[in-house]
């Protein structure tokens, strides 16, 4: 059985961009002691000869950030669903200890999971793919890359080089783009509720799940429009008339400049979204002409110890399997 809910979604989680522009209060800004307790533990873990992602929560101790990171927890899951973490002065450190602090921090948030059948713990975001390619993943050139959600409770991200021009990470409150709908075209609404074939990297069959789901208070999000259009195909089971017309009013929604988020992400910026409460995309770019000068960020997913509760009808994943 799905459940729905067809009122307002009230609170935090229920943002726009437009309100966000002037109010930054989503950056979460390190102190300068924060800033050293993690100095400290990257000279832990160079102690041990350690290198991420080859070390454990253990190996990077940063208790004196506690409270730090219940705030964090506390945002991503019960606040806005994302945060942006800057103030880590890259300029200190090589990309590898750069990954390493980042992968430190992340494990002290929640548990690092699989991005692909390979089994990366960290997935390197930055243009190496060729577009002509089919089996080349978007992350992995320099066009735009289609608003979605990935498949871990959290996803991070970690700016070691900024490209020549565009690469805008922009992102999306999946509250709002319900509220949205529920104002212009609440007939609609229904329909996402309604399950829908995805298809998955790595998956031999495409599996069902609502677009919305409703569950004990809270309001999750699953989407990617390209995968669900291919789990269709794959199953031989087109998409209605309806569904289209639901789907094409959720992607005018998010693509709206009073609703989506976008920030520039500095060298050293972190950036954390929960992949059930908001959607994430990036604007095309153009890198430099060397190579060692391109775009690069690192990709974290987490398994969050205060994830919530998913209904069945809404199966949750959490990386790859062996």
């Amino acid at each position: 059985m799905i459940n729905s809910y067809e009122k307002k979604i009230n609170g935090q989680i229920a943002w726009n961009g437009d309100s966000l522009k002037s109010n930054l209060s989503w950056v979460y800004k390190l102190s300068e002691k924060e800033q050293g307790v993690l100095d400290l533990a990257l000279k832990h873990l160079n102690d041990q000869g350690l290198k991420a992602p080859m070390f454990d929560k253990k190996d990077f101790p940063i208790a004196e950030m506690q409270e730090g990171i219940e705030h964090i927890l506390n945002e991503l899951e019960e606040g806005r669903g994302f945060i942006l973490i800057r103030g880590l002065k890259a300029d200190l450190y090589d990309e590898g200890e750069l990954q390493c602090i980042y992968y430190g921090l992340g494990l002290h948030l929640g548990n690092a999971v699989k991005q692909n059948p390979k089994g990366d713990l960290l997935g390197m975001v930055t243009n190496v793919g060729d577009l002509n390619d089919k089996n080349t993943r978007v992350y992995e050139t320099n066009a735009y890359l289609p608003y979605h959600t990935d498949l871990s409770d959290v996803v991070g991200l970690l700016s070691i080089k900024k490209a020549r021009e565009g690469g805008m990470s922009s992102l999306v409150s999946a509250a709002t783009i319900y509220n949205t709908i529920l104002d212009e075209a609440p007939d609609l609404l229904d329909v996402l509720y309604q399950p829908f074939y995805f298809a998955h990297l790595g998956d031999e069959k495409p599996t069902l799940s609502p677009i919305f789901s409703y569950h004990k208070g809270k309001l999750s999000c699953r989407y990617l429009r390209q995968y669900i259009e291919l789990g269709h195909d794959i199953e031989g089971v087109p998409l209605s008339q309806i569904q289209i017309e639901a789907m094409d009013l959720f992607d005018d929604i998010m693509h709206r400049n009073e609703v989506k988020l976008d920030m520039m992400l500095q060298p050293g910026d972190i950036q954390f979204a929960n992949n059930y409460m908001v959607l994430h995309s990036r604007t095309g770019f153009e890198d430099y002409e060397a190579p060692d000068r391109y775009r690069k960020l690192v990709r974290l997913w987490l398994k969050m110890p205060n994830a919530r509760e998913l209904a069945p009808s809404f199966p949750g994943r959490n990386g790859f399997s062996d």
